[in-house]
This record gives structure tokens, sequence and C-alpha cells, in this order.
């Protein structure tokens, strides 16, 4: 069986809010939201890989407080390899830096009113329900 890419999301929650990000690339994903994040290198744990995504990402260090969901699958591509979802909660230092857009469009924070009012990437839907009880609203 062919080896899946892992790919690490960050429900960054702050103050009853998460944090959305809005895809820039590629074309088919340009303008919807996700949970920032990205692949798991080789030889790279799945927590180090999220903190790495998310300075690269947003400028900020993040702290995993703990994983939530289980893995939730992409489509298979066009050239049959696969990939999984894995989320954790995490959260800000006190005294850290605001995130910024380094490679998105745009973030916002969503509290609980707010979680469907963005066009989530498919992937990223599971794990709303996970997210809701630790928002405000």
């Amino acid at each position: 069986m062919p080896h899946s890419q892992i790919v690490v999301g960050a429900a960054i929650v702050r103050d009853g809010a998460v944090l959305a990000a809005q895809r820039s690339h590629p074309p088919v994903m340009r303008g919807r939201w996700e949970l920032p994040g990205g692949k798991v290198d080789p030889g790279e744990s799945d927590t180090r890989a999220l903190v790495r995504e998310c300075e690269e990402e947003l400028g900020v260090r993040i702290e995993p407080v703990r994983r939530i969901g289980g893995d939730v699958s992409f489509p298979v591509r066009d050239d049959g390899s696969a990939a999984v979802l894995r989320v954790w909660l995490a959260e800000l230092p006190a005294d850290g830096p605001e995130p910024r857009a380094l490679e998105h469009l745009a973030l916002r924070w969503l509290d609980a009113g707010g979680l469907c009012g963005v066009d989530w990437l498919p992937a990223d839907v599971p794990f709303l329900t996970d997210i809701r009880p630790h928002l405000r609203g």
C-alpha cells in the first residue's frame, strides 16, 4: 500500500475564537478557508511540522495542546497519491506577535456563530464539531 502524506492543521483558539486562513493557491482552492498548517516532512513529528508551518505561514510560534478528531482523507490525486489531515488544538503565547497572512489572502478569528460563515475546504469541515465547544457564542 502506498504511503499517505500526512498534513497537519492548527485549530488556534484565543479568547473563544479560532483562526481561519483563506487560501491563496492553488487556483482551484483560492478564496476558500482552512486551518493553517501543512505537510509533515520525512522524519519530522506531526507537532514539530505544525509549529514549523505556523511559523512559516503566520509568523508566530504556536503551542500544540492536544489532537482532536481522527485522520481525514483528502481525495486521491490524479497521480494516485493519498494524504490525510490531522488537527491539533493550539494556543498562541500571550506575549507573542499577532498572526499575519504571510502565505494566505486573509486571516479571520471566528467565534461559534461565525464558524459556518466561511467556505471551508472539505477536509477541514469534519473538525468544526470538535472545535465548536472551545468557542464563544
